[in-house]
């Protein structure tokens, strides 16, 4: 394909010179408002992008709690099952309940004796069936002990002229006792556990 050079003007008149240089304005322009737009949608992309990756904060609403439920969140509540198995064991091997409910006031002391042998006999086989028991201290009794520092007090409870901290020297009045296993039988569905002694009628 030749082309004619001859056909182009040999000089550039006024209008022509303004229309090229108003296309070439509007060129730039046109790259310019396209390029300003393409950083523009990328700027928003990144926001949205950054916006999503960043944790919302949650609030979170703390329940109103009357006194009397602060109470009970702070006390560990026990169900009354196995004190009530306990004390039907003691009834049927001890007289438990007899005993106690009993006026003693009309009977001797020998009399009192006898039917306190026979509570202390049952008692003890439930105590050695039901419940593994050890000394919370090894040492004897009315002998002196040392309470080091940073004790149980569940375990050592401190009477007298306790002044200070620890370490504590005195007598042990009481090694006492703690439970380190139960072995209650287990009650049946539907058992009324509050029924501790049966009404015995003899026909």
């Amino acid at each position: 394909m030749n082309i004619d050079l001859s056909a182009f003007p040999a000089t550039i008149d006024t209008l022509h010179l303004v229309l090229g240089i108003s296309a070439i304005l509007f060129l730039v322009l046109f790259l310019t408002k396209k390029k300003s737009s393409t950083d523009q949608n990328a700027q928003e992309n990144n926001i949205e992008a950054s916006a999503a990756n960043i944790e919302q904060p949650v609030e979170k609403t703390v329940p109103e709690v009357t006194e009397a439920e602060a109470d009970s969140l702070l006390l560990k509540e026990s169900t009354p099952e196995a004190a009530l198995q306990l004390l039907t064991l003691l009834q049927q091997e001890a007289r438990f309940i007899d005993f106690i409910q009993e006026d003693l006031s009309a009977y001797s002391d020998a009399d009192i004796g006898a039917a306190a042998r026979v509570v202390h006999e049952g008692s003890k086989k439930i105590l050695n069936d039901y419940f593994t028991l050890e000394a919370i201290r090894r040492e004897e009794e009315e002998t002196a002990v040392s309470i080091l520092e940073g004790f149980n007090a569940s375990e050592v409870r401190l009477t007298g002229n306790v002044v200070g901290n620890a370490p504590f020297n005195g007598i042990l009045i009481h090694k006492g006792w703690k439970v380190s296993e139960v072995k209650l039988p287990k009650l049946a569905a539907g058992h009324d556990a509050s029924i501790v002694a049966p009404a015995e009628v003899e026909l």
